[in-house]
């Protein structure tokens, strides 16, 4: 009976350690599922971040692409105004030459000739007579008295004191202030103030003003070559427009 009892007994026994194994497989199972369900968690987060960040760079360079198109178009709108404004300017440069004065084919060639024996009278006698008599503004003074003789700018009375006065401001303002490019800018600005008040604007005297204190000139600039030359000049005119048919020369002295 013992034997029988120790037999039956062993049965349970192996049925016990089959149904704990069984448990222990099975909790093994839904522990690799559940570390499983949590990987893919774990993934499915990462993904959903990655999209969010997707999300954001596409709503970027939307905006961005909404910025370029707008640009473009402010900028093709801004192309077609400075177009429009180019064409509406050459418009009027084109148009600006009717207003311009004209000159007869005679009076060219007059005063082609007149300012040529002019500078050469001026260049000659300096040459000759070891005197300084040209200077540079006076092939601004040229084309006054010889292409528009008429011009109230061109008479004597202006060509000679204009020119004196713009000599006489730059010697003043050389031994005041020296020759600094302040100093250039006040003897032309005080020329033809000076010019304006004394009503003997000629446009050479500011540049004689500014030769003046360039050349940080003595007080014999003043008379060689700014009056001497200005003076034989307008002889030269006079001579020159007085002996030609149809030109007379000054029309007033003072």
């Amino acid at each position: 009976m013992k034997d029988i009892s120790k037999t039956a007994a062993k049965p349970n026994t192996n049925t016990s350690s089959m149904t704990k194994l069984t448990k222990a497989m099975s909790t093994f199972e839904l522990t690799s599922k559940q570390q499983q369900f949590q990987q893919y968690q774990q993934q499915l987060e990462q993904q959903q971040q990655q999209l969010i960040i997707r999300q954001q760079q596409l709503e970027q360079l939307t905006a961005e692409l909404a910025a370029l198109r707008k640009n473009r178009s402010q900028s093709t709108w801004s192309f077609r105004f400075k177009s429009a404004r180019l064409k509406n300017f050459l418009a009027k440069i084109h148009g600006s030459s009717k207003y311009q004065p004209r000159f007869p084919l005679k009076q060219i060639v007059f005063s082609y000739i007149g300012s040529f024996i002019g500078i050469a009278a001026l260049a000659y006698i300096s040459v000759s007579t070891h005197y300084p008599l040209i200077a540079a503004p006076f092939g601004a003074a040229a084309v006054l008295l010889f292409a528009a003789p008429d011009s109230p700018l061109a008479q004597p009375r202006n060509c000679i004191v204009g020119n004196f006065l713009g000599g006489l401001v730059s010697l003043i303002m050389v031994h005041l202030f020296g020759s600094e490019p302040w100093v250039m800018a006040l003897a032309v600005a005080t020329a033809i103030k000076v010019m304006q008040l004394t009503k003997t604007l000629h446009p050479p005297g500011g540049a004689v003003a500014l030769v003046g204190v360039m050349s940080r000139a003595e007080w014999s600039f003043l008379f060689t070559p700014v009056l001497a030359g200005s003076i034989v000049l307008v002889f030269c005119t006079f001579v020159f427009n007085n002996l030609m048919p149809g030109r007379t020369y000054p029309k007033h002295w003072l």
